[in-house]
């Protein structure tokens, strides 16, 4: 065949060619399939927040196709203020043209709270290809929904992804708000940059800005005997579905572009409600053995970082005690000598702190003092070693409690001193340690100043090379 036959030859059929062009612009006329998303807003006592979650949903580049607010057990003026926004809302022209609907549900009393309402919520959406899943007190950038939709799209294993999480800043005026917002942000973006290392698997999908496949969720339905995806087996209701859903054969994920601010504890008697309710609750699920209607699972790839989260606290406990029982038995027999060796650590962690903050995408000036100065990051460690150590108490004491409750009455301003048991604790203990060497001989007491600090330098080693390896670690590009 010769050269000049090569390639398209001009058409002797000038009909055909209007025709097909004409077909052409039928065929992009047509309608494409759009992945259906139905948002469900479980709210209790939101009426300081829900019209900045609402108008953030409204404000996003991929509107949810439905958006229901489940308002439970509430005593103020949610239901009211999201009866504002209820109806067809419609954004752009032609093909550009989005919609949604919102539609205010006040359940009433609820005796399953939060698991209730997003029970009650599936059943709404269950129909719809994806389920999101937000807290009455989240907001997300514009285009969150957009990168969660597409990342979910991409890839058929993956049964849900959660949004980058943190927290804004920008309305608290306390001190001591201030402070424990930038404890919670530093501790979030740590957190989060675990995950996205970890090839973006998410050990917890919290249920304060995800998007759920509702076919894995049926999925779930169906090999648990559940009648709904979320039971009220665990305190932390997220954290035993995103375990379901990766035995299901799932994966779970973290996004690598969503970002939500989630409401943040201003005080420590709701922040340590919140953490103890968390933590409890992930103990229950790491644990061995049969609790009540959920069976623990030690080895499930999921909790693999809360085992190592939990040994890690345990360790920096167990030093910052070990450090203060020698540093003051020490200077009681006027033996102690400063060594810069011990400076090291305190460098290391303050540079891997900065780092931390440096990865944040809003990260502000009060994020990188509080890592510079070291003094507040060292304070929020011993609120978090608090946190854990209530935990496994409440654990091992197996007291039936509702932590869900205690959550809400703290944060209405009320619950009690239990948050400053540690220090207490902490105190007691040190003192009694102190009391105990100071009766022994002078001797023994040398000695056990020598295996104390020999030991504590060891660990100390360790935990600093650990640290210097995490701080050296590459961030691929990712911020949190």
């Amino acid at each position: 065949m010769s050269n000049d036959r090569i390639g398209h030859a001009p058409s002797v059929h000038p009909a055909m060619d209007e025709y097909a062009g004409h077909f052409m612009a039928g065929i992009e006329a047509l309608p494409t399939y759009r992945s259906t998303v139905g948002c469900v807003i479980p709210a209790y006592n939101e009426e300081e927040a829900i019209a900045d979650v609402l108008d953030s949903l409204l404000a996003q580049t991929l509107l949810p196709d439905a958006i229901h607010v489940i308002v439970n057990n509430t005593t103020d003026a949610t239901v009211e203020i999201a009866s504002h926004y209820a109806g067809l809302h419609t954004r752009g022209e032609g093909r550009e043209e989005q919609m949604t609907e919102i539609f205010v549900h006040d359940i009433g009393e609820n005796p399953d709270k939060k698991v209730g309402a997003l029970n009650y919520g599936y059943t709404l959406v269950e129909g719809m290809d994806y389920l999101l899943g937000v807290d009455g007190d989240t907001t997300a950038d514009p285009r969150a929904i957009e990168y969660l939709v597409q990342e979910i799209q991409d890839d058929d294993r993956i049964g849900g992804i959660s949004a980058i999480y943190s927290i804004d800043d920008s309305g608290v005026d306390t001190l001591m708000g201030k402070f424990l917002i930038a404890g919670q942000r530093a501790q979030f973006a740590a957190f989060n940059m675990q995950n996205l290392l970890r090839g973006r698997n998410m050990a917890v999908l919290g249920g304060q800005y995800s998007i759920f496949s509702t076919e894995a969720l049926r999925k779930v339905v169906q090999q648990t005997h559940q009648r709904y995806p979320w039971v009220r087996d665990s305190e932390i209701e997220d954290a035993l579905l995103s375990l379901q859903i990766k035995s299901a054969g799932y994966l779970t994920k973290i996004s690598a572009r969503a970002r939500a601010n989630v409401g943040g504890m201003n005080d420590m008697r709701s922040l340590d409600a919140q953490q103890v309710k968390w933590n409890t609750g992930g103990i229950d699920l790491m644990w061995p053995g049969q609790r009540g209607d959920t069976k623990g699972q030690p080895l499930h790839p999921n909790l693999r970082l809360r085992w190592f989260e939990n040994f890690s606290m345990v360790i920096n406990g167990c030093t910052r005690w070990m450090f203060f029982f020698l540093l003051i038995s020490s200077l009681i027999l006027q033996a102690f000598v400063f060594l810069a060796f011990w400076l090291v650590p305190t460098i290391v962690a303050t540079l891997l702190n900065l780092r931390i903050a440096h990865s944040m995408e809003s990260a502000t000036r009060r994020d990188y003092l509080f890592a510079l100065l070291w003094v507040p990051a060292e304070l929020y460690m011993w609120i978090r070693l608090g946190h854990f150590a209530r935990s496994w108490t409440k654990f091992f004491s197996s007291s039936q409690t509702d932590n869900w409750a205690l959550q809400a009455k703290a944060e209405s301003g009320s619950g009690g001193w239990a948050y400053l048991t540690p220090i207490a604790l902490v105190v007691i203990t040190l003192a009694a340690a102190v009391a105990i060497w100071t009766q022994l001989s002078e001797d023994l007491q040398s000695t056990v100043l020598l295996a104390g600090w020999t030991s504590l330098g060891i660990i100390t080693i360790l935990q600093t090379a650990w640290l210097a390896i995490k701080l050296c670690r590459r961030y691929k590009g990712f911020t949190t």
